[in-house]
């Protein structure tokens, strides 16, 4: 794997230009760029802060057709996401699993209506399908979930569908472009665009590390910043309207006790009329989320009291421990870059639809919204053919379908504390023999040792702390305070393999430590 030096190296030859320039290291943008790069266009890829540092790293960590959407009606964007979640099975075996949700039923009516939607939702997936529904009587859903509430309890529905680790699958999605000839760089800041005659035709880039300022050429630039897509618009454009609504999601993370179960739960309606998920995930429990407008994109989202709330007391109707605050491990928060209503409509983010949405300025500048993890693909293939269309790049079919993802094994054994590294678990396995030392544990709770920080310098592009604790590793969103405590290890290991100075740590420590104090609750 080339190094980030390497890398940069490529972004200052002057005589080289890019056929696609991609502004944004999340979902869109990683897809877009894997989808570029195996058609044979010269990519590059610029992320100005960590990969999925953003909302790609804070989803429920489901890989889904959404229920939900099918019960508003669309059911194309059902097709869609059931789809590409097989395709997505298929490609990256080691990080998409199978898991099987219980909706239990507290009225007469509740088995026979989710089953007969849930058929329909099995139907629609074709041979893509996870397994069938099925309703389960009242002593059958205890058994497999038996904190579940039982007054009034009825019996449930089981459905299938996936499970995903949204950050460690983009940083295999960076090791496959970057496998592939594409180049993808973090902490690079775009902060403006090359014109001629109106038309964009490269960037100006600089490298948040070394302060290095980079123009560079390219033939057609993709905005896909997310939340923060308006930011570039109105750069490129001052007049143009915002194209973007953000909403913000909240997720909870409890101990596995409250759900003592591999089953995972789904609550139909809450509320304010939407689902929410507890999830079991890294042996802890994931409950959420939430759907909230926001005015305003920021890079560091932060739960309101009342979304806390309102998490704890629904997961409390249907759980028979009632979770408090003082169980919340870590909650994080993400905005979701939703396509800005029309004139007239309600404002309620929650019928906003998650089908993407692609627009191109005067310009020349693409932009992409909306979507979500799990049509990743698919969003990157109708973003490229756009990008090729425009650049009039030689037409080139996608390949992606069927384009095995690093790291790609299957039938990985989940009791292995490095399952989710895939084929690479191997290459730690190798590293820790070579240097025992590194076998020690740094959370023997949350099972991540030394090794593993250095896997996540040398082959994942990690330059922080807070890229090794909240992405190569979960341990930020799994274990906020103890994610602390392994801080001060961490960025020694960083030091030494980096060559840092004891300035650097310092500071990095601090930084981390303000950063993880925003996922506890106080």
């Amino acid at each position: 794997m080339l190094t980030r030096e390497q890398l940069v190296s490529k972004i200052k030859s002057k005589t080289s230009d890019w056929d696609i320039v991609i502004v944004g290291g999340g979902a869109t943008g990683l897809g877009a760029a894997l989808e570029a790069t195996t058609r044979g266009y010269k990519t590059l890829l610029l992320e100005q802060s960590d990969f999925t540092k953003g909302t790609s790293s804070r989803s429920t960590k489901l890989v889904h057709g959404g229920v939900r959407y099918l019960a508003q009606g669309d059911i194309f964007l059902v097709l869609e996401a059931l789809r590409e979640r097989g395709i997505l099975f298929k490609n990256a075996p080691h990080l998409v699993k199978n898991i099987s949700f219980l909706i239990p039923s507290y009225k007469w009516w509740y088995k026979p209506f989710y089953t007969i939607g849930l058929t329909i939702y099995d139907l629609l997936a074709r041979g893509l399908r996870f397994g069938k529904s099925i309703p389960y009587s009242r002593e059958e859903t205890i058994n497999m979930i038996p904190t579940v509430k039982k007054k009034d309890l009825r019996g449930s529905v089981k459905y299938h569908d996936g499970q995903f680790d949204d950050a460690r699958l983009g940083i295999n999605l960076v090791q496959t472009i970057i496998e592939n000839e594409g180049v993808a760089l973090n902490y690079v800041k775009v902060e403006d665009f090359i014109k001629e005659e109106g038309k964009i035709c490269g960037v100006v880039a600089k490298d948040q590390e070394t302060g290095n300022e980079h123009w560079i050429k390219a033939k057609v630039v993709l905005n896909a910043t997310g939340v923060f897509v308006d930011e570039l618009i109105q750069k490129d454009n001052p007049k143009a309207r915002p194209i973007v609504k953000p909403s913000q999601g909240v997720h909870l993370v409890l101990d596995k006790k409250f759900l003592q179960s591999d089953y995972a739960l789904m609550i139909p309606k809450t509320r304010d009329g939407r689902v929410l998920f507890a999830v079991p995930w890294h042996d802890k429990v994931i409950v959420g989320t939430t759907d909230i407008p926001k005015d305003k994109a920021v890079i560091e989202p932060k739960a309101t009291n009342d979304e806390v709330d309102f998490i704890l007391e629904t997961a409390s109707r249907y759980l028979e421990g009632q979770p408090t605050r003082a169980d919340v491990k870590s909650v994080f928060a993400g905005l979701r870059p939703l396509a800005a209503p029309q004139k007239g409509a309600d404002g309620k983010t929650k019928e906003i639809s998650r089908k993407h949405k692609i627009v191109v300025s005067s310009s020349n500048l693409v932009s992409i919204i909306g979507g979500k993890w799990t049509t990743y693909r698919e969003m990157g293939e109708d973003a490229v053919n756009k990008l090729a269309t425009i650049a009039n790049l030689p037409q080139s079919k996608s390949i992606t379908e069927k384009f095995h993802i690093h790291g790609y094994k299957q039938n990985v054994n989940h009791d292995n504390y490095l399952y989710f590294y895939g084929s690479d678990a191997v290459e730690i396995e190798k590293l820790i023999s070579l240097n025992p030392e590194l076998e020690e544990w740094i959370s023997e709770r949350l099972k991540i040792n030394k090794a593993q920080v250095v896997w996540a310098v040398k082959n994942e592009y990690a330059r922080t702390v807070e890229d090794v604790l909240a992405r190569r590793t979960r341990a930020l969103f799994l274990d906020a305070k103890e994610s602390i405590r392994m801080a001060p290890i961490v960025a020694d290991i960083i030091a030494q393999q980096l060559g840092y100075d004891s300035e650097w740590k310092t500071v990095e420590v601090q930084k981390f430590t303000e950063l993880a104090q925003g996922y506890l609750l106080n």
